[in-house]
């Protein structure tokens, strides 16, 4: 299964020939975001803000396999951040999102793969429905609807939405309880839910923050990075900001080797998208993704979230019902 990977992900192939639709819910039981929303764009609402509870101890595999079918959904979207030159995500996104209907010079140099992005009109109550799983999503929802009243341009969402995806995808994975994971619109807030775990005051958490390299990277872990000028390059350096504003980003480990790894996150170049991190063991107990220390340009992993539940196959990603599905004749 090692390089099933390559093969659908569609190097040689056509984007239409690399989409794939959703599974059938009698084979992999997700209920797709754009149901959870009613309306077309700008008449937008949210129908259904619930999300299943299950045990913590069974997520780690459904959590892998939902941020890959979303993936797939998204058209298979892939960067190789192995090879780093100058600055790059997610700084380089959010400058992206001025000119969203193409990747900056440094994206496009690191992009195997264009997927879907969140300005196809098909892809409005996808990404609704993320938002759905968030406590102010609505009003996200709202402002985005008086957006699209305004203009008949093609434009992306008022607000960036890879916590939303997170928050979804462990919404629909089932830590639906906000004592396990504490969704929103923003990363850090259940970042420092996982930091406070780690400090003993959160003893239901699902996830507890570690430094990079600290422990061992699983799939379903998230490793999660700072933007804009926040500067965290350890638990301490948030620690010190727990409550407060800060631009960050996660996103979710889906396969693991012994010099990379790969990660799915939500707005990632205006798609929900698979890039593949580098890793060292360079002063470290465990390996870490490659820092911007040792890569001018890396994303520098200031907390390594941990799920508490028990391990899968580091190739968790090939074993999912989706991909699973595109190699079966």
């Amino acid at each position: 299964m090692r390089w099933l990977i390559v093969g659908l992900i569609g190097l040689c192939a056509t984007p239409a020939q690399a989409q794939t639709a959703r599974l059938p819910r009698e084979v992999f039981d997700v209920i797709p975001p754009e149901t959870r929303i009613e309306g077309e764009r700008g008449r937008m609402r949210v129908v259904q803000s619930g999300c299943r509870v299950g045990p913590t101890s069974w997520a780690r595999r459904r959590i892998v396999d939902v941020a890959v079918q979303e993936w797939a959904a998204f058209g298979f979207q892939v960067v190789d951040a192995r090879t780093i030159e100058t600055r790059r995500l997610p700084d380089d996104v959010v400058a992206a999102a001025a000119n969203p209907l193409r990747p900056s010079p440094v994206q496009a140099r690191h992009m195997l793969r264009i997927g879907r992005w969140e300005t196809d009109p098909r892809l409005a109550r996808t990404i609704a429905g993320y938002w759905s799983a968030t406590p102010d999503g609505a009003q996200v929802i709202g402002r985005q609807n008086r957006l699209w009243q305004d203009t008949d341009a093609e434009v992306g969402w008022v607000e960036p939405w890879s916590a939303a995806f997170v928050s979804w995808v462990m919404c629909e994975a089932g830590l639906g309880d906000p004592d396990q994971f504490q969704r929103d619109v923003a990363h850090r807030v259940y970042i420092d839910q996982a930091i406070r775990a780690r400090d003993g005051e959160r003893s239901h958490a699902a996830y507890v923050a570690h430094d990079a390299g600290e422990a061992e990277i699983a799939p379903g872990d998230l490793i999660c990075n700072a933007r804009g000028t926040a500067g965290y390059r350890t638990l301490a350096d948030r620690r010190r900001d727990l409550g407060e504003y800060a631009g960050t980003h996660c996103d979710i480990v889906v396969r693991v080797e012994p010099n990379r790894i790969n990660v799915i996150g939500g707005n990632v170049i205006n798609g929900v998208t698979l890039t593949i991190l580098p890793l060292t063991t360079e002063g470290t107990p465990f390996a870490r993704p490659v820092s911007d220390e040792e890569v001018t340009g890396a994303r520098t992993i200031f907390a390594h979230l941990k799920l508490t539940a028990d391990p899968v196959e580091p190739d968790a990603m090939d074993r999912s019902p989706t991909l699973r599905a595109m190699a079966t004749p």
